[in-house]
């Protein structure tokens, strides 16, 4: 078992290093939520005053962070993890940032003979807590194979995308394709309810229809439709709004960049950015069910 270090136990960093203490690594924790913190440490992790602390002795570093510029201040320049880290260290960060972010510090890493592997996520705060993440990993194909190990700890689906940044691609273009699928999911259910219809009723049927996706099979948007999602919560937990707003920016920066033609990627952007500003950044991303009907659930 590796001794790992994890940073970053928000919504999803908390169960993710559960999971790691319950496959056997002994792991060390760092997170400015000293609340967070302390569950962790009841559960036989141990902890440090600072990140840099944590790391000492470390086999392994993880990070969880909320955008691109938390990974660089943790990681990056004289103060940062990667000037103190020993040669031959794992590093794997598994936040949702801009591929050139990933690639600038992967070099980083690599000056200082560190591994590095961009290993963002999918599947959510449930697949968090289940151990069933899907990584999606971006670096050496030798590094990849050191990395398995750890995440087949915390996930069931560990996915080589290519080199440094690869994972990053693949995840801004497969939370662009959620957040589609979300809204327009929430548009038809929204129309269906105008005209009378029982949103549970037309759940089912789109369901075993061509209409059938992730977002309307597994994670409704309609409260009450589903036990055991966001929506049968008042949207609490989960993704939320402000990270899906986010990492549609990631998308449209990188089309821009790349000159590809996204529109309804961008007409997602706009709608999450919109209900974002109404005051709904802090629920979770399938809230976007209100913007097309408020009273949704009343």
């Amino acid at each position: 078992m590796a001794k790992i270090t994890f940073i970053g136990l928000g919504n999803m960093g908390r169960p993710m290093a559960a999971n790691l203490l319950k496959a056997g690594h002994q792991v060390t924790v760092f997170d400015l939520s000293q609340a967070a913190v302390e569950a962790l440490v009841a559960d036989g992790a141990r902890t440090a005053g600072s990140a840099r602390d944590a790391a000492v002795g470390a086999e392994c570093v993880i990070t969880m962070l909320p955008a691109g510029q938390h990974v660089e201040a943790v990681y990056l320049g004289e103060d940062g993890l990667l000037a103190a880290l020993p040669q031959g260290t794992l590093v794997i960060d598994s936040s949702t940032i801009a591929p050139e972010t990933a690639r600038d510090v992967a070099e980083a890493a690599r000056a200082r003979g560190l591994a590095f592997m961009d290993a963002p996520v999918s599947g959510g705060v449930g697949g968090a807590r289940a151990g069933t993440l899907t990584f999606i990993c971006g670096g050496e194909a030798d590094t990849f194979e050191r990395v398995r190990p750890i995440l087949e700890g915390m996930g069931k689906n560990i996915f080589h995308a290519g080199p440094h940044g690869s994972g990053q691609v693949a995840k801004i273009c497969n939370n662009m394709l959620l957040a589609i699928l979300m809204t327009g999911t929430s548009e038809a259910l929204a129309l269906g309810v105008r005209n009378g219809l029982d949103p549970a009723v037309l759940s089912e049927i789109m369901k075993q229809s061509s209409g059938g996706n992730w977002a309307l099979n597994v994670y409704n948007p309609w409260p009450g439709v589903m036990d055991g999602v966001p929506a049968s919560r008042g949207y609490e937990g989960g993704f939320l709004v402000k990270l899906m707003a986010k990492d549609l920016g990631l998308a449209f920066d990188n089309a821009v960049r790349n000159q590809a033609a996204i529109p309804m990627g961008s007409l997602a952007r706009n709608l999450f950015q919109l209900h974002a500003g109404q005051g709904n950044e802090d629920l979770d991303f399938s809230s976007i069910q209100r913007l097309y009907h408020p009273d949704a659930g009343a």
